[in-house]
């Protein structure tokens, strides 16, 4: 058994802003505008309600330009920033997760087997403007994994799509033909997992690297031993899929240990 971390969420390339962390240990987990309205789904910037403070996700921003939209140069804002469709991957209430990134993911997550687990981290900044870092928001414990590809055929491609009806790439897909033409990992999930309520885990650190002239984000070096990290490198900047080669029953084990030290913490800091 294994597990993949897997970069999501919204950020500075595509909400303009991060989710914040809040200072009792509670977070939004915010998912990343749809590059396209030609959706199913319904949840949209202005109907998602933050989960620790007032305001939608509408309020995080006050403008998006979705890419690719047909028009580089177009600009998404007011009310139409409200009606704008989220693509919401993962979505943590259907247990569902889709990818077609190249840069290691598709090959990562189409590898994955029933019992494997696949880790969702996100950027997220605290409101009073500290650096911001990558943190382990929730995880899902892998049922079913399945492949969809442009030269699959289409009755296949169809059916596939079919059995993942609440999964963000079948909403966007179009009589079988899905967005972009890519392959596409599409994951469901199953007991133990899903997102946390409050103290995500974090895994970078902020620095200048020896021979380097600016601060990145690295992977901490402690979570790259403890989860047996085999792919994806030490870079955080631009999200990887990480391989790592620990055992499904012993990350959710250090994950609970992790997350009890971090409340831990809190309680100390409020005190």
């Amino acid at each position: 058994m294994t597990v993949v971390l897997a970069g999501v969420g919204a950020d500075s390339t595509n909400l303009g802003a991060l989710a914040p962390l809040y200072d009792d240990g509670r977070f939004e987990y915010v998912p990343i505008p749809e590059k396209t309205q030609a959706t199913d789904e319904t949840t949209t910037l202005g109907s998602w309600d933050l989960r620790a403070s007032e305001g939608t996700a509408a309020s995080l921003t006050n403008r998006i330009t979705p890419q690719p939209i047909g028009d580089a140069d177009r600009t998404v804002s007011g009310d139409e920033l409200e009606s704008w469709p989220f693509h919401r991957d993962p979505n943590f209430d259907a247990l569902t997760y889709g990818e077609h990134r190249t840069s290691g993911y598709v090959s990562r997550l189409r590898a994955l087997e029933s019992g494997d687990i696949v880790g969702f981290y996100a950027g997220l900044r605290r409101p009073d403007g500290d650096r911001a870092h990558r943190y382990l928001i929730g995880y899902m414990t892998v049922d079913r994994v399945d492949v969809v590809t442009p030269e699959m055929p289409h009755a296949e491609r169809e059916a596939i799509l079919e059995a993942h009806p609440e999964n963000a790439h079948t909403k966007r897909a179009s009589d079988g033909e899905c967005y972009l033409g890519k392959p596409i990992v599409l994951i469901d999930g199953r007991e133990h997992g899903g997102l946390f309520d409050r103290y995500p885990i974090q895994l970078s650190e902020y620095y200048v690297k020896s021979g380097n002239e600016r601060a990145q984000y690295y992977l901490r070096e402690e979570i790259a031993n403890a989860w047996d990290v085999r792919a994806g490198g030490e870079n955080m900047m631009y999200k990887p899929a990480y391989r790592c080669a620990v055992s499904s029953d012993a990350f959710r084990q250090q994950v609970g240990r992790c997350r009890e030290r971090t409340a831990d913490d809190a309680v100390i800091e409020s005190t």
